[in-house]
């Protein structure tokens, strides 16, 4: 088989200011920066990303790939429709100029809402068919947080997504994906199904109940059936008519399809009252907290409190003080906090070197109603920011992240970035000289992902509500697009 191979993913917060445009999708961070043709085997492949699983398991089964393009930037508020536009030309200009292929495959998100369309995924999906023709298999590989719509499903042969959050399944992910494509050649039926209520960020991780029992059953059933099934809890915080979670099933027959999506369907309703009960901490609770717990001693590892709503994995500013001004005033001891975004405050840092006192106003730039906080503070490491993953999520990949430095602030050390980047690797730190296992406290500026490489080593994780771009309860975002009916949290039993 021929194959076409590419990737264009973004995860939109519709509700945070920024824009992603053509640049940031020229600029390296976490992962690589937009590569077309051949270099796309060096560039990608070596990342644990779908696509790179895909490559190395269609390289088994003796396909001929033809590489068009891959990209990804950090998630933010929506995709201008000019990154939108030059990104899919460059992609079908490139399908095109390859003649006739077998099949496509792309590596996506499924959360991407540009200024033009609210289905990013599905517009381009239907791009791509328009030049491949009904006769070609078009399939992709999705994240657990996409919001499936009725277009990405009508336009493609197959889809399937990611099965744990963290997400440390990407590259097996992309290699079912090969194989499904290779040994199957399609489906006879297909299936889809919404859920009438939205799933909080923070109340979809797969280490725990009830996602995990969900994720149970959809292997169950597909041990029983030989359907393939996805569950996506969805990204609530994209602004679209089909926002939300999704099961999808694909199956011999349509009445098969239909039968293992509505019994994985049903247990989804089922779990409702369990995804209500959210477990979220106020700052104010979790310093109090985690200030007796300290007190009493015994630790067997970090207290993690989990910054959720300014997390740069859901377009969070990755800036915000809220949090760290109450530490400080409170002068909790132990504290070390990251990734920090301030590049101004790396740069005086750098300037200034390891053990010099610098005066900054830090960060509160990029979320609406926050402050820059005046500190001083030691500079205690500088670090050039480009160095290995390492953990579930990171190992064999590279993180860019521009110049790094470490402050000391009143006995609060803060990793300070030039680029947004959640710390779902303990490299962030390791980089810049701190041993994580040996911090009293944590305080990481995540949702869920800091989990794969910090839960092991904490000796207790709170995830703490303080102001930020990433809302932790949908029922407080102010939907424009969403369709009726939808119940914005999930209902307690």
């Amino acid at each position: 088989m021929r194959i076409a191979i590419g990737g264009f993913q973004h995860e939109t917060n519709s509700f945070a200011p920024s824009r992603a445009t053509y640049q940031d999708f020229l600029t390296a961070t976490g992962w690589p920066a937009l590569t077309r043709g051949d270099a796309l085997f060096d560039t990608v492949g070596s990342e644990m990303v779908p696509i790179a699983g895909f490559i190395r398991e269609a390289l088994k089964r003796r396909a001929a790939l033809i590489p068009l393009l891959w990209t990804v930037t950090e998630p933010s508020g929506p995709v201008t429709a000019d990154a939108f536009e030059r990104i899919s030309a460059q992609m079908i200009n490139d399908l095109i100029a390859q003649g006739p292929v077998d099949a496509v495959f792309l590596d996506l998100h499924g959360a991407m809402v540009t200024e033009s369309f609210p289905d990013g995924e599905g517009e381009l999906l239907r791009r791509i068919r328009a030049v491949i023709g009904p006769a070609a298999l078009l399939v992709g590989c999705l994240d657990l947080h996409a919001n499936v719509t009725r277009l990405m499903v009508e336009q493609s042969d197959f889809l399937t997504a990611f099965r744990t959050y963290p997400h440390v399944d990407m590259l097996e992910t992309g290699a079912r994906t090969a194989a499904r494509l290779l040994e199957t050649r399609g489906w006879g039926g297909k299936a889809l199904r919404a859920s009438p209520y939205l799933i909080p960020i923070t109340a979809q991780c797969s280490f725990a109940e009830p996602t995990a029992g969900l994720f149970r059953l959809l292997e169950q059933i597909e041990a029983e059936t030989g359907a393939d099934l996805s569950y996506c809890p969805g990204f609530p915080l994209s602004d679209s008519p089909e926002t939300g979670p999704t099961i999808l099933a694909y199956a011999k027959t349509q009445a098969d399809a239909d039968a293992a999506a509505d019994r994985l369907f049903q247990a989804l309703l089922d779990a409702e009252g369990a995804y209500a009960e959210a477990g979220l901490w106020s700052i104010a609770d979790a310093l109090d907290h985690t200030a007796r717990q300290m007190q009493q001693g015994g630790q067997s590892g970090p207290i993690i409190l989990a910054d959720t709503q300014d997390n740069p994995g859901g377009g969070g500013s990755g800036d915000t003080t809220g949090l760290l001004r109450e530490i400080l005033a409170r002068k909790l001891p132990g504290v070390t906090v990251g990734l920090f975004y301030d590049p101004a405050a790396v740069l005086t840092a750098t300037t200034a070197g390891v053990g010099a006192v610098i005066s900054v106003d830090l960060g509160g730039r990029g979320t609406p109603g926050d402050q820059p906080l005046p500190v001083t503070g030691k500079v205690l490491a500088l670090g050039a920011g480009t160095f290995p993953g390492t953990g579930p999520m990171w190992e064999g990949g590279t993180l860019n992240l521009g110049p790094m430095a470490l402050i000391e602030v009143e006995g609060t050390r803060i990793a300070l970035g030039s680029a947004r980047q959640q710390p779902s690797t303990q490299a962030i730190f390791t980089h810049l000289g701190i041993t994580p296992q040996d911090c009293p406290v944590l305080v990481l500026k995540s949702s869920v992902h800091f989990r794969a490489a910090f839960q092991p080593i904490a000796s207790e994780i709170l995830v703490v509500v303080a102001p930020g771009l990433v809302t932790a309860n949908p029922a407080d975002l102010p939907y424009q697009y969403l369709r009726a009916g939808v119940r914005r949290a999930p209902r307690a039993g």
